[in-house]
Formats: structure tokens, C-alpha cells, sequence
């Protein structure tokens, strides 16, 4: 009598409701799926191809670029000067037009300044000469980017985008969000099933820099004059203006959490962070140097608050207040956790994109899947009777879990994912086709029907594992390095590699302990 453990007759049950229960609801009409659980209201996503969606055209500002990089150029002139042997007195530092300056103050030290301005002209990556030094009459040096180092600049600034842009809208890349670089400072990103683009823009148009600035402790807004060293940073949302030092004290990329929360004492929505350990350090002395004092947190130059500092902050925690709402405070955490933008983006061209051709692919693709179901049901039906349609019963099963799956996850289904899916139902007979050989062969080796089913499935389920293991690798190969319907394809391929080893080696295994217990042959018909 053929035999299975309770424990595997319990998960085979399990696997199999869990399948047709969460994918079911892609079925359903929309007005019985809103009567259900919230957790069984889950579908899949359709692709850009299939039901449309956003498309944005976005540019860096290389303008905004260049003066970020000639600021932070300024200060590594004025620091390199300052720590040079004995000091070299300087004046000030700045930008000016496409150059940064610093002055020096005495002029036999002119020499010994663009010596020690030396280090700068190349970049520390590749080599390359990047900056060029020259000097004025009246003590002035000024530092201009090469035209090369302004290009690559620009490049590495584009792809930091594309990945800050995937992890603000498409986390886990189950949506397939699709930002690629279109020339060197373009990006153009495709978001299916978002039909407002001004949603796509909310997340990917604020730089999304964060930081901490001490306010001045006499100067205002209305004095009408801003002290030097300091900048008037404008307000966020209508908080007020602030006076504050040009140079942060702190910068978001120590955050290590944001998240939208409420205050306890207000119940209003309020942002929530954790800083690093070098962050809760620097937060810690700032707060303790500066007790009593204020200081503003920025987001991308403007004003978010500007507390009252009236004890040493030490935890590595604190939140943000200002005039948020729960979507804005979800939003701005999310782009938080993303990481700022290197540079600005200038959204040149947006459209919605409709499903002209949705339809008729969603058509294309029931048919396709249809006539590859047809053939594999055919052929395995033709080639192993009863068998083989205890296998395409195991393979419905397999389908109803792939679907299930991807409807828990959010993922979206694309063309390619289609094709993903017509493959895995002709990959996932490939284990039948191997056990079922087995039991032929031991059959004609003069064993009884239970103990060919039993060697059948054991003996073949290393050779199984062996090439499902391989078929994955090269699923997860895709799913790493490949973006958009790249991904979607391999997300639908990893899936059903999993799906069919379990289908294959336990379902169709339980369903023919189950013939063989009522038809108890003396022969396999196989």
C-alpha cells in the first residue's frame, strides 16, 4: 500500500487552498472582491503594456550641479590653505560665475598656495585632470572644472538619479518601474498603472536633501541684510524665513530611518528619524555646544522647523514638525529613506500613456496561454494516460500559486511576464516527465506498482532539485541585473521554479497515492 507521511498530506492541502484562495480574487468582479477581507482583495498589477500609465521625461540640472560642485570646491581650496605648513592666510571664498575663488592674503604666499592647490586638479577615481587653477593680480585663485570632468559629472549624477528614483517609487521592483538614462543628463521613467503623473512627480521631484543649520542669534529676516558666512533660507509650506549658517552642521546621510508618525502631545502628523552612530555623535555635541540657542532643519535649502535647542540631544533620535498632512509625511519619508538626488530634476516632458494595444495583448496573451496549456495537457495526456492527467491537475495548481503570489507581493504582470508564465507551464511537466520514466523503468524491472511510484519519486528528485536550482540562478541573474520587463520575466520565472519542484514532487504525488488507494491496480498504466 502506498503510504504518506501526515505532515506532507497537510501541506499538500495547505499549498493547494492557499493557490486558489489568493488568486482567485483576479477572477472576481470588482463589486464581490470589495466584500471580501482586505487581505484577500489582493491582484495583480498590469504592466505599462497592458493598462497603460505615466511616462516622464526628466533632465538634470547641471546648472544647479555645477554650483554644488564649485561650492564644495571653494571650501576644499580654503581647507587645503588653511592646513597647509605654516597656514596660508585667506581672506574668503566663493563662487563666482563658473569658478571658485579664494583670496590669499599675503602675496609671497601665491607660490606655496598653488602648490598645495596641486592634489585638487586631479580626480582621486581615475586620474583625470579635473580642475584648472589660475591666479589673479590681486591675490585671487580661481578653480574651474574641465569640461570632461563636467560631463562625467553629469553621468554618475543621471545614474545616482535612476537608482534614487527606483527606490523612492518601486522599493521592492515587483512594479516594474522602469527609470533608464536616455543620453547623458536625460531619464525617462515609465510607471504603469499610475495615471496621474502628477503622483510620479510628488516622489521624484524634491532633491529631498536634508540638513541642519544653526539659526543666527541676532539677525532677522527683516534686518533686510544676511551677515556673511550665513544665507536667508526661505520657508517650507508657509513656515516662516530663517537666517541661517551657509554650511550644515549635519546632513541626512546619516539618517538610518524616517518614517511618518504622530505627536503625542498634538496629534499631528510629524516625521520621525534615526541618525547613525558618526550622525548621533555630531547631533549630540551641536546640541550640547549650542543649548539654548536655535537651530532650522532644511529640506532642499528651505525651512521644515527651527526649534529651540533646550537640552543636549544625545539618543540619535528626534522628530520634525511643520505642516505636514499623512500623505505628505509618508511621502517625505519615503524619500528620506531613498536618499537625496545628487543634483535637481526638470521634468521636460510628461504624458499618460493609455492602453491602445492593452487589450488586444491581454487577448494575445490568454490565447497564447490557452494553446500552450492545450498542448502540454495533449501531450502528457497522450504520452502517460491518467498520469499525465494527474500532472496538468498538479499544474493548475502551480498556476493558481505563481498568480497567488504575485498578487500578495503587488507585482505587475507585463507581456514578458506572460511569456514567463506560458514557459513555467512547460517547465513544470519536466519533473512529471522525469518520475514517470523512473516508474516505467522500474515497472520493466519486475516491481510492484507502489514500490515504482515510490522509486519513481525518490530516485528523481535529486536530478529535479539539480535542475530547478539551475533554472533559479539564472532567474535571480535576470531579476539582479536587469530592469523593467527584464525583471517582470524573471520574477514570474523564480516563482514558478519554486512552485513547480512543490507541485511537481508533492501534489501529483498526493493525487496518485489517492488513485492508487481506490483503483489498487496491479499494473501502472504508464
Amino acid at each position: 500500500m502506498l503510504r504518506l507521511p501526515r505532515w506532507r498530506v497537510i501541506l499538500v492541502i495547505i499549498v493547494s487552498i492557499f493557490g486558489i484562495v489568493f488568486a482567485s480574487p483576479n477572477l472576481l468582479p470588482e463589486n464581490v472582491r470589495a466584500a471580501m477581507p482586505p487581505f484577500l482583495r489582493q491582484t495583480l498589477n498590469l504592466g505599462l503594456d497592458l493598462q497603460g500609465g505615466s511616462h516622464l521625461l526628466l533632465e538634470v540640472d547641471t546648472t544647479e550641479l555645477k554650483r554644488q560642485q564649485l561650492d564644495n570646491l571653494a571650501d576644499q581650496m580654503w581647507a587645503a590653505l588653511r592646513e597647509a605648513e605654516p597656514t596660508i592666510h585667506v581672506a574668503g571664498r566663493g563662487v563666482v560665475g563658473d569658478a571658485a575663488r579664494v583670496r590669499v592674503v599675503e602675496a609671497g604666499d601665491m607660490a606655496r598656495a598653488i602648490t598645495a592647490l596641486r592634489p585638487l586638479t586631479h580626480d582621486q577615481t581615475n586620474g583625470q585632470e579635473s580642475v584648472v587653477f589660475t591666479q589673479l593680480p590681486d591675490g585671487t585663485i580661481e578653480g574651474r572644472m574641465t569640461e570632461l570632468a563636467i560631463r562625467a559629472l553629469t553621468r554618475d549624477a543621471a545614474q545616482q538619479s535612476i537608482e534614487v528614483i527606483r527606490r523612492r517609487v518601486d522599493p521592492t521592483g515587483a512594479n516594474e518601474i522602469n527609470p533608464v538614462r536616455q543620453g547623458e543628463d536625460r531619464i525617462v521613467v515609465q510607471a504603469p498603472g499610475i495615471s496621474d503623473p502628477e503622483q510620479l512627480k510628488e516622489l521624484i521631484g524634491h532633491t529631498a536633501l536634508l540638513t541642519f543649520h544653526m539659526v543666527h542669534t541676532s539677525a532677522t529676516p527683516q534686518d533686510g541684510a544676511v551677515p556673511a558666512g550665513y544665507m536667508l533660507a526661505p520657508g517650507y509650506e508657509g513656515t516662516p524665513q530663517e537666517i541661517v549658517r551657509r554650511r550644515p552642521s549635519l546632513t541626512g546621510e546619516h539618517l538610518v530611518r524616517a518614517n511618518a508618525a504622530f505627536d503625542q502631545q498634538t496629534n499631528e502628523p510629524v516625521l520621525s528619524f534615526g541618525l547613525d552612530g558618526q550622525g548621533t555623535t555630531t547631533f549630540c555635541r551641536i546640541t550640547r555646544e549650542n543649548t539654548g540657542q536655535r537651530f532650522a532643519i532644511l529640506l532642499d535649502g528651505a525651512v521644515l522647523t527651527a526649534p529651540r535647542i533646550n537640552e543636549p540631544i544625545c539618543g540619535g533620535s528626534g522628530q520634525i514638525t511643520g505642516n505636514f498632512t499623512v500623505q505628505s509625511a509618508n511621502n517625505l519619508a519615503v524619500m528620506l529613506r531613498s536618499g537625496a538626488l545628487p543634483a535637481p530634476l526638470t521634468v521636460i516632458e510628461e504624458r499618460t500613456v493609455t492602453a491602445e494595444v492593452g487589450e488586444d495583448a491581454i487577448r494575445a496573451g490568454q490565447k497564447a496561454t490557452l494553446v500552450g496549456g492545450l498542448a502540454v495537457v495533449a501531450f502528457m495526456v497522450l504520452a502517460y494516460g491518467t498520469f499525465g492527467a494527474l500532472a496538468c491537475l498538479a499544474l493548475v495548481i502551480n498556476i493558481a500559486q505563481i498568480i497567488a503570489v504575485m498578487s500578495i507581493w503587488g507585482a505587475t504582470l507585463s507581456l514578458p511576464g506572460i511569456a514567463g508564465l506560458i514557459l513555467t507551464m512547460g517547465m513544470a511537466v519536466d519533473a512529471n516527465v522525469l518520475i514517470y520514466e523512473r516508474m516505467r523503468e522500474e515497472q520493466a524491472n519486475g516491481r510492484g506498482p507502489a514500490l515504482a511510484i515510490d522509486a519513481g519519486f525518490s530516485r528523481a528528485l535529486v536530478t529535479i532539485i539539480d535542475s530547478h536550482v539551475t533554472q533559479i540562478g539564472v532567474a535571480l541573474i535576470l531579476f539582479i541585473f536587469g530592469h523593467g520587463p527584464v525583471r517582470g520575466f524573471a520574477w514570474t520565472l523564480s516563482i514558478g521554479v519554486v512552485t513547480s519542484v512543490i507541485t511537481a514532487t508533492l501534489v501529483t504525488q498526493f493525487f496518485i497515492a489517492i488513485w492508487f488507494r481506490i483503483a489498487r491496480p496491479k499494473k501502472l498504466p504508464i
